[in-house]
């Protein structure tokens, strides 16, 4: 059964840029050799190229918020342990 491994590939498509590199240069290999199964390297093959590279920035911009939201966070929990303690930054 390749439904693993197809949800495993389209995560690194998502998310891994030269992984996607390679698999718009030759979808098909790029399938083969991460282990699919004829129908599914037939069916990425088709797979619609301009949604891929939207869909993989915006994961991307959502990935780099979510940091920088969890940078706020420690530096407002930080701030708020010094306050409680009476150390100054």
């Amino acid at each position: 059964m390749s439904h693993p491994r197809l949800e495993t590939f389209l995560a690194e498509l998502y998310t891994d840029a030269e992984t996607r590199q390679r698999f718009l240069a030759d979808p098909m290999s790029a399938a083969r050799l991460a282990g699919l199964n004829e129908r599914d390297v037939d069916a990425l093959a088709r797979i619609d190229r301009t949604g891929l590279e939207l869909a993989a920035r915006s994961f991307e911009s959502k990935r780099v918020a979510q940091r920088r939201g969890r940078k706020r966070w420690l530096r407002w929990s930080t701030r708020q342990n010094d306050e409680e303690t009476g150390r100054t930054p």
